[in-house]
C-alpha cells in the first residue's frame, strides 16, 4: 500500500514524522472549467491533485488539500473565453449571459489580485508549518503565472525563518523535450490521458465516438487515442523531473535564497 501523503488525513505524530524525513509541502492548485462532453469539469485539479500525490510519494514530503477556487473566472476559462463558448453554454444548460464581462461583480485587476492574497495566505500557512520547500503544481494552466508571482512576492515578505523556497509546476512544460507525441493540451489526448492513469474511470470516450462533430471545447489531437498507457508514460517523466528539482531545492536551499530564484528551475 502507497503512503499516505494527504496533509489532512494525517495525525501530528505522523506528520512530524514525514515532514522531518523530507520538509515538502505540495500545493494543487486548479479550477472547475469545461473539459470535454467526455472528462469531468473537475479535471485539472482532480489531475495535478493526484499528480502531486504521486510525486509526494517519490520525493518524500506531504500534500495539501487542493484548490478549486478563487481564480479571475473571466480569463482563461473555457466557459468565457473558447470560440465555441455558445456550445458550451448550451451542453451545460445555461445562457452566454452567464460568462458576460463583468459577471463577476469585480474588476480583472481585483479578481487577480484577491487570487493572488489567497496563494500567499495559503503559502504562509503552510511556511509556519515547518516546510522548507513549498511546491505549488497547477492544474489549470494559466494558474502558473499566478503561482510563480505568488512565489516571488512570498519570497520577498516572508517572515518565516529558515525561509522557504516556493517552486511553480504545471507538468507538461517540465517535459516538453521529451519526444512525447503530444505534450499539453485542453481535454485532448493528453489530459485525458493524463486523469485516465491517475484517477481511472472518470471518462466516457462513448460520447465522442458517438457524434458526428468535432469535440466542443476540447483540443481535437485524436482524443480517442487516449489511454492510460501513455498517461502512466507521462506521469512517470513529470514525476522524475519533479524530483529533481526538489532534490536540488533541498540540496542546495541557500543557492536559491533571494529574488525568485528557483521559479524557472526545470
Amino acid at each position: 500500500m502507497s503512503r499516505e501523503v494527504r496533509y489532512e488525513r494525517l495525525r501530528p505524530a505522523q506528520i512530524v514524522e514525514a515532514r522531518t524525513a523530507t520538509p515538502v509541502a505540495y500545493l494543487p492548485i486548479g479550477t472547475i472549467e469545461w473539459h470535454g462532453e467526455h472528462n469531468p469539469v473537475g479535471l485539472d485539479t482532480l489531475k495535478i491533485h493526484a499528480l502531486a500525490m504521486r510525486c509526494a510519494q517519490r520525493t518524500g514530503g506531504l500534500v495539501f488539500p487542493p484548490l478549486y477556487y478563487g481564480e479571475s473566472r473571466e480569463t482563461g476559462l473555457m466557459e468565457a473565453n473558447a470560440q465555441d463558448r455558445e456550445d458550451i453554454a448550451e451542453k451545460m444548460g445555461l445562457s452566454t449571459d452567464n460568462f458576460a464581462p463583468g459577471y463577476m461583480g469585480t474588476t480583472l485587476l481585483e479578481q487577480t489580485l484577491a487570487y493572488e492574497r489567497l496563494l500567499l495566505h495559503i503559502l504562509n500557512e503552510i511556511a509556519s508549518l515547518g516546510f522548507k520547500v513549498i511546491a505549488i503544481a497547477a492544474g489549470h494552466y494559466p494558474l502558473i503565472d499566478y503561482a510563480r508571482a505568488a512565489a516571488c512576492l512570498f519570497h520577498q515578505i516572508t517572515r518565516v525563518q529558515p525561509k522557504p523556497l516556493v517552486w511553480a509546476f504545471s507538468g507538461y512544460e517540465l517535459v516538453q523535450d521529451a519526444g512525447f507525441e503530444v505534450c499539453g493540451d485542453h481535454a485532448g489526448r493528453w489530459e485525458t490521458s493524463l486523469l485516465m492513469a491517475l484517477d481511472p474511470g472518470m471518462q466516457d470516450l462513448n460520447v465522442l465516438r458517438q457524434s458526428d462533430r468535432p469535440p466542443i471545447g476540447a483540443s481535437n489531437n485524436d482524443i480517442l487515442r487516449a489511454s492510460p498507457e501513455f498517461g502512466e508514460q507521462a506521469v512517470a517523466a513529470i514525476v522524475e523531473k519533479v524530483a529533481r528539482v526538489i532534490q536540488e531545492l533541498l540540496q542546495n536551499h541557500n543557492k536559491y535564497i533571494g529574488h525568485g530564484a528557483p521559479i524557472f528551475l526545470k
